[in-house]
């Protein structure tokens, strides 16, 4: 019975990739994960600071709309002629 699970388990990691002979695999899976790691780490700040910087000009944009909603609510001064 264990021998029979032994060569199950042989065959099941041979078929599937896991085998440590087939190093290609390895290195292909490692280059991309390393990829996406680098990806991660360019797009992460890329993001961050573009968020930031919309969110300040958003901000600026509604203060200078409240300045303009108030300057207009405000009566124009009599000039007496």
């Amino acid at each position: 019975m264990e021998d029979i699970l032994q060569q199950t388990l042989e065959d099941a990691v041979a078929g599937s990739g896991l085998d440590p002979a087939s190093s290609t695999n390895g290195m292909v899976f490692l280059l991309i994960t390393t990829l996406g790691f680098v990806m991660a780490l360019v797009y992460i700040p890329i993001r961050l600071f573009l968020t930031i910087t919309a969110r300040s000009r958003r901000l600026r944009l509604l203060q200078r709309i409240r300045r303009l909603r108030d300057d207009l609510q405000q009566p124009i001064p009599d000039t007496g002629s």
